[in-house]
């Protein structure tokens, strides 16, 4: 069954980052908390990860379903496009908006993306400024203006 966020149960928000950058990590959890919106952010630094951390496989077995997942492409062990593909073919977590962030704007890697179901294709700004307004956009937009669907936990 899927529900959806009734607006006067306000919560933190959950983000699921999967992205092996540091540099970018700490970048992208710095903006979401200066956008001001209540959001825990759990970072997987591969794709194996990502998908054991949204099926609560191995050391992740606690691990609650983010309402929003923030992508980067370009991942060790599991790239983004097969996690991609993956969570869009599972009937539990296909739901998860999937934002995915890349430093490329290739229109065929958009295209690509869009082709297995992205819910954003968002180009990462070099500028320091431009990212955070960036992050902060994303996160107003999906975590508090979008009506996200929520899954039991």
């Amino acid at each position: 069954m899927i529900m959806v966020q009734s607006d006067d149960a306000p919560r933190t928000l959950r983000v699921l980052h999967v992205e092996d950058n540091d540099g970018d990590v700490r970048l992208i959890a710095e903006a979401l908390r200066e956008s001001g919106i209540a959001v825990d952010v759990f970072v997987v630094p591969d794709g194996s990860q990502a998908m054991e951390f949204l099926r609560r496989e191995a050391r992740f077995s606690g691990a609650q379903r983010p309402d929003l997942i923030l992508l980067d492409l370009n991942l060790p062990k599991k790239g983004g496009r097969e996690i991609l593909a993956e969570i869009k073919r599972d009937p539990v977590l296909k739901t998860i908006p999937v934002v995915v962030l890349s430093t490329s704007s290739a229109p065929l890697e958009v295209a690509e993306a869009y082709e297995l179901h992205a819910n954003c294709y968002v180009t990462k700004p070099v500028d320091l400024h431009e990212l955070f307004v960036t992050i902060g956009a994303i996160g107003k937009f999906w975590l508090q203006l979008a009506k996200l669907p929520l899954a039991a936990n």
